[in-house]
């Protein structure tokens, strides 16, 4: 097809199809671990890079099964159905009604769940990680030696293919999550987030299945990656056998390697090794770079995601690989000739320098950000500690006595005050005093931790009170709002919530919370008597907020509400993480696209796996770093883990360029022709010793 192999259209198809599973699945799987399965926000971290750690660990196996054993076909195939059943089952482990047998909304059998999800999460870093450097290589092998233009123009379309797969699924998942489904109570819809996903995944399979008979299938040649492990085991162990003064000292230790393996073995070796010297400090970036998905997401659930419509914090994640798209061509076509001009040698391995160090910024801009989300966040009180609000729903000023002679504070008409914190075991009771009138609430027995309202309204013939509990002790979750209602009226009101009763009030009662999603969307409110009924439409309550809202009188068909902000909603907008992924993406583009190159550039064309092999190990390595710091971190606040990390790149990065300095660039192409030279100068001496021997014969 105009030059092209018909098979590589199944291989972009396969490849599109795989890394939108990938990618998609991915994007929700934090909030997942937060929402569905409970777990603090370390422990999502934690798990979240485990198994990112694992889909680069997994390449290696894959690359010597591919090269070894089975051939790159049949690896695919094998690891792609490993793949698909790992996908199905993380959908099935995510479905609530699968044990919640009360039908209450929360799973009854929460193991049950972490089980499948770790099972699934294992057999998709297995099948990820196993098929990853096999599906490229085998397209490229798909063409003749003599179709390097269309070999080249394939690997423009394979990974236009990825980034196309990764921006789309990181859209369409997250919108998934954020619908609710279930057979008995509507929850999050995570099976649908990631059975979309799982069936992606058998499709790409399918596909690639459906090319059979079409491909060029190249048998298994052995892996490189295990003669270069075995020319540096052999080096090691001959030298320790012979650490005696007696023998002399070689030029290099891989050296002591030549009396099993060949001079250009060894010498490739030797070049490998020098670049996987310089890959030591890269896996602080990737320990950075892949928070995208954990640390980051998390902050976006307490921001603000109104962009006009509702956008879900997991898809944030989606700057990323636009950025990419558009810095790519900038970079390359604007800002490096421009460097260039200016006469400027900024050599490869200085362009890796300089991507650490934007890396490092864009934590410091997170932590910035997250400094601003913390002076928004509500105080919730501590161990010991108890903390009470004031209301005053009635028409008249009143001063409140905190006893025994803790605090005294007045309280105008239809106000309420902040939360107010005080040690839980000084609290006796209130005094409350309202012009001629006065009342006395005890307050022993308050439970530590909590919050209290002591809601209040004076009337003709004294003051009616309630000192109700706050049941909320965290800001609510995935930007969700929760509201309740409070009679402030002088007869039972049923209030109705969008053609939904929430409650049944009695004068001065407060209802439980009820949860509404957050954004801009406006909700019926109306309150029945039994002599009227009267509708209103609320205000818009954003994202993260709790409302208490004053059911007063009807005036003409029209409920008279007054709202009373029980938490704030976020204010600062998720557009502000911008700037940080704009850094890290910068970052991204001139740390990775140019690692990569220089890595190729500075290794033997045989030695190009190898080299693979060692930078997915760098990004695995990376995301345990992160996994050991979520795990073992001390600190109580997130913005100084940002800075942090930030800082610890800060450090490698230096100790990068000190390294780098020292570093020779070399051409592999000449030295492979001086052996090219060398080997056939030993030939044509064999031939000539031949012939010698032949003639005195």
């Amino acid at each position: 097809c105009s030059g092209f192999p018909l098979s590589i259209f199944f291989i972009v198809i396969n490849e599109f199809c795989e890394r939108f599973s990938y990618y998609g699945m991915r994007a929700v799987l934090v909030l997942y671990f937060k929402y569905f399965l409970h777990w603090d926000d370390n422990l999502a971290t934690a798990i979240y890079h485990t198994f990112v750690a694992l889909c680069y660990l997994t390449p290696i196996l894959g690359a010597i099964i591919a090269d070894s054993w089975l051939g790159k076909f049949k690896t695919i195939v094998s690891l792609s159905i490993v793949y698909t059943i790992g996908q199905a089952v993380l959908s099935v482990g995510s479905i609530n009604d699968l044990s919640d047998h009360n039908r209450d909304g929360s799973p009854d059998n929460v193991p049950l769940h972490v089980s499948l999800s770790m099972i699934g999460l294992v057999l998709i870093a297995l099948g990820t990680g196993g098929i990853k450097p096999c599906v490229s290589a085998f397209g490229g092998d798909q063409f003749e030696d003599d179709q390097e233009e269309q070999r080249s123009t394939f690997f423009s379309l394979f990974y236009l293919s990825i980034n196309a797969g990764s921006l789309i699924s990181t859209i369409v998942t997250p919108s998934l999550r954020a619908t609710e489904c279930g057979i008995h109570t509507k929850q999050r819809c995570y099976p649908l987030a990631f059975g979309i996903p799982a069936i992606l995944m058998a499709v790409s399979l399918i596909v690639f299945v459906a090319g059979n008979r079409m491909y060029k299938k190249v048998k298994p040649q052995g892996n490189i990656m295990l003669q270069v492990c075995k020319c540096i085991g052999f080096a090691i162990k001959n030298r320790f056998r012979h650490r005696s003064k007696e023998f002399p000292k070689r030029e290099h230790w891989l050296d002591w390697a030549s009396e099993k393996y060949d001079k250009r073995l060894i010498a490739q070796t030797k070049m490998v090794l020098k670049v996987l010297f310089l890959y030591i400090p890269l896996p602080m970036f990737w320990a950075l770079f892949d928070q995208q998905g954990s640390r980051w997401t998390l902050q976006a659930t307490a921001m603000n995601g109104d962009f006009g419509v509702p956008v879900q914090p997991d898809q944030m994640q989606i700057v990323n690989p636009i950025l990419i798209v558009i810095m790519v061509p900038v970079v390359d076509s604007l800002i490096y000739p421009l460097i260039r001009k200016c006469k400027i040698n900024f050599t490869p391995l200085k362009k890796i320098t300089v991507g650490m160090f934007l890396a490092s910024m864009a934590f410091v801009a997170a932590a910035l950000l997250q400094v601003q989300i913390d002076k928004t966040s509500p105080v919730f009180p501590a161990a010991g500690q108890t903390q009470i609000r004031l209301m005053n729903l009635g028409s008249v000023p009143a001063v409140v006595q905190f006893q025994p002679q803790l605090q005294n504070v007045d309280v105008a008409p239809k106000v309420a005050t902040d939360y107010m914190i005080f040690e839980t075991s000084q609290l006796q009771s209130l005094n409350v005093t309202s012009g001629s009138l006065e009342t006395t609430q005890s307050l022993e027995g308050l439970l530590e931790g909590k919050r209290y309202t002591f809601a209040f309204q004076a009337f003709g013939a004294g003051i009616a009170s309630n000192l109700v509990f706050d049941n909320v002790t965290s800001k609510p979750e995935e930007g969700k709002n929760l509201i309740r209602f409070i009679n402030s009226y002088d007869s039972t009101v049923t209030v109705v919530l969008d053609d939904e009763t929430v409650a049944l009030l009695l004068p001065l009662t407060a209802s439980n919370y009820t949860t509404i999603p957050g954004g801009k969307r406006q909700h019926t409110i109306k309150g029945t008597t039994p002599s009227s009924s009267c509708t209103v439409s609320s205000k818009k309550f954003g994202f993260g907020s709790a409302y208490t809202i004053s059911i007063n009188e009807c005036t003409q068909d029209t409920l008279n509400i007054t709202y009373f902000e029980d938490i704030p909603p976020s204010s600062v907008h998720m557009a502000w993480q911008i700037p940080q992924y704009f850094l890290l993406t910068c970052g991204e583009v001139v740390f990775s696209v140019t690692g990569l190159e220089f890595s190729y550039s500075q290794a033997p064309s045989n030695m190009k796996s190898v080299l693979q092999a060692g930078w997915l190990l760098s990004v695995a390595v990376g995301n345990i770093i992160v996994l050991i710091v979520a795990g073992a971190s001390k600190l109580s606040k997130q913005w100084a883990e940002y800075v942090l990390f930030a800082a610890l790149l800060f450090v490698v990065c230096i100790i990068f360029a000190i390294m780098a300095s020292f570093y020779t660039y070399v051409d592999p192409n000449e030295i492979e022709a001086q052996f090219n030279e060398q080997e056939k100068e030993d030939k044509k001496d064999q031939d000539d010793h031949g012939k010698e021997t032949d003639s005195k014969m």
